[in-house]
């Protein structure tokens, strides 16, 4: 089935709202609908972009328009948002980047992730600022969208022998077979096996990069989709292209500064030692903070004695991805691949971490919630509160158990057991039968089908596993978790790294470690917004204001450092009210019982321990810095600056 659409073509026009600024933008999003095979323009006014700027801040916005309010995440109608930024495209490091915006099956609130690769730059070359996938085709496809040469043109095929396989087969199978149609490379991201099946964490995967958290993968194999190609020829309009030329040489050479070192050199791998001299670093599904295998997980030991080599993103400069060799061949290693496969789930053999990682990479799974997940298995197995021989149904399983059955042998979830924890991953990112279907729904929706004091000890903040950060000696750190509005998440707030400075006592959290939470959110959404990659955020001696200047030269508006200290408290805001939209309540913004309950009984953080009274008055100091009411909820003064009245049923922009 082939769809034509002819893209809003830039042009001078009366109407304020369709004007553009002079460069960074095409002005419109692709909306294609599976079920009725039509793709349409959709005009963005320079006012949305001005907003929201593109990434993570657009995206939302754009979801919060095209979703009805309430829907499931996987019913067809839900939309899928890729979303690309003013400066994708540009000659500006680690600026190809995408942030793909949905419904998270894993926590019913909104997800945004983001992730690097020529997907980005292929996408912004069709000539769109976004491209929008609602409906759900039906039987299992691959989306084709060619923007060479002219207004995209969408296609959709059979993926026929795609299905099944890993995403990065398919994604290779895919692109030499759209070789045949001539012309540049078409650029890819797809699901794997966990994604077909529905798996609430599934990853979308794209030149070996994933876009991890919150279940994206899920939400493409709820509309059978296995695939999104790519291509286009359009170039990015600069307004002052010698402006941007320079501030991009000017750039890359900082990006090679000593604010990069550490993951140029071992990566964030690099963390495993530190946080656990520090006793951070979460061992055993959170009953500990210190790991007696942390040695050989280390980024030190892996280079030792697995070799390594460092590879870069599209259009980066530092380099941050270290590749080590495993038994079952190269794996990319990071710090949270290495946390949540092994001490959280306490395997110190390097070799079984090792194969977790390359498991997760080829059914398509984010680490993060398979560890939290498989890890809260093997402490419900070790109290005696679940038998993995006869687990509980999940009160409403996302797809049924994979046809293939259950295992000859049942699955044995034992802390230190990674051999166990391979098995469980298979059994995870198949459905099968039994544990495996269990495991599937992530930590959460596990721990109410157990029930009794499980769902005290699942890691989880609005049903996002908890990433290796321990929230009792994190005081700032946890309460950037227990706000975000993607849950449990280090990515969009960096609040730690004040735990780690003398501007707050992380052991004892208050209105400074408030502060020091919201400004790091703050931070991380205008980043995600540009879209520019974090570990450039040590290299800006004034973000708000170099990144200012970067706008300027990019869009020609006359945009300032304090606009976009508003701009980035915006996207905050517009990501509170996609939720509170979905049925958010202030009680969502806290952490499991186990953190106020139970204090950390070693090493450097010893007695460490959340207060529920503590965290309250952080909570309350936060939404009075942000003017918000009290308990959290928007104010109408907040909620009329989202422009959001532009989504009412029956307006066109």
């Amino acid at each position: 089935m082939a769809i034509a659409s002819s893209c809003w073509q830039r042009k001078p026009v009366a109407d304020d709202r369709r004007a553009l600024p002079e460069g960074g933008y095409h002005g419109c999003y692709l909306r294609v609908d599976l079920d009725s095979g039509q793709a349409q323009p959709v005009p963005l006014p320079e006012t949305i972009l001005r907003r929201f700027i593109g990434g993570a801040g657009l995206g939302s916005w754009i979801l919060h328009r095209e979703n009805p309010a309430g829907i499931d995440p996987l019913a067809a109608q839900a939309a899928v948002v890729f979303a690309f930024s003013p400066l994708v495209g540009t000659p500006l490091t680690t600026s190809a980047k995408f942030a793909v915006v949905c419904k998270s099956p894993l926590t019913g609130r909104l997800n945004d992730a983001l992730a690097s690769s020529r997907f980005a730059l292929a996408g912004k070359g069709m000539g769109v600022d976004a491209l929008v996938i609602t409906g759900a085709c039906a039987a299992p496809s691959v989306l084709i969208v060619d923007g060479q040469g002219g207004a995209p043109q969408v296609t959709l095929e059979a993926a026929g022998p795609l299905w099944g396989q890993p995403a990065a087969a398919a994604e290779a199978a895919l692109v030499d077979r759209l070789q045949e149609r001539g012309g540049p490379r078409f650029h890819t991201a797809a699901i794997g096996p966990a994604g077909e099946c529905r798996v609430r964490f599934a990853t979308l995967s794209h030149d070996g990069r994933h876009a991890g958290r919150g279940g994206t993968g899920a939400v493409f194999g709820a509309k059978n989709l296995k695939a999104v190609a790519v291509r286009g020829d359009r170039p990015v309009p600069l307004c002052r292209p010698q402006e941007v030329y320079t501030a991009a040489r000017d750039l890359s050479a900082r990006s090679l500064g000593p604010a990069t070192e550490k993951y140029r050199e071992l990566g964030t791998a690099a963390n495993v030692l530190v946080f656990n001299r520090l006793a951070l670093l979460p061992t055993r599904n959170f009953q500990d903070s210190t790991f007696a295998g942390a040695e050989a997980l280390s980024a030190e030991a892996l280079a030792a004695t697995r070799g390594k080599m460092r590879r870069s993103c599209a259009a980066c400069t530092i380099g941050c991805e270290h590749v080590v060799q495993a038994p079952g061949g190269p794996v990319r290693v990071e710090y949270e691949t290495l946390f949540a496969l092994g001490s959280l789930c306490g395997v110190a053999d390097r070799d079984a971490v090792l194969e977790g990682i390359r498991l997760c990479d080829e059914l398509g799974m984010d680490t993060i919630s398979a560890g939290g997940t498989i890890a809260l298995a093997m402490e419900c197995v070790q109290r005696g509160m679940l038998d993995p021989a006869r687990p509980p149904a999940p009160a409403d399983p996302a797809a049924p158990p994979s046809a293939g059955g259950s295992r000859p042998q049942p699955l044995s979830p034992r802390f230190g057991d990674g051999a166990a924890v391979a098995a469980m991953l298979r059994a995870m990112g198949r459905r099968e039968t039994g544990l495996g279907q269990l495991l599937a729904e992530g930590s959460r929706a596990m721990a109410a089908a157990i029930g009794g004091q499980a769902p005290s000890l699942a890691a989880h903040v609005k049903g996002l596993e908890l990433p290796g950060y321990e929230p009792r000696a994190l005081q700032a750190m946890a309460l950037g978790f227990a706000v975000s509005s993607r849950g449990a998440d280090h990515n969009r707030s960096s609040a730690y790294e004040a735990d780690f400075s003398e501007a707050v006592d992380r052991l004892h959290g208050d209105d400074r470690s408030a502060r020091a939470a919201m400004e790091a959110e703050d931070r991380a959404a205008l980043i995600d917004s540009l879209i520019l990659c974090k570990f450039l955020r040590g290299v800006f001696a004034d973000l708000y204001g170099e990144t200012a200047a970067l706008l300027r030269a990019v869009t020609g508006w006359r945009v300032t450092a304090e606009e976009l200290r508003r701009t980035a408290a915006r996207v905050v805001a517009l990501r509170r009210a996609f939720n509170e939209r979905e049925g958010w309540t202030p009680a969502e913004d806290t952490l499991p019982d186990r953190f106020f309950d139970v204090p950390l009984g070693e090493g450097a953080s010893a007695g460490a321990v959340l207060s529920r009274s503590g965290l309250q008055a952080m909570k309350e100091a936060y939404h009075a810095m942000r003017g918000y009411h009290r308990d959290g909820w928007l104010p109408a003064a907040v909620r009329r600056d989202l422009a959001l009245d532009r989504d009412r049923p029956g307006h066109r922009l």
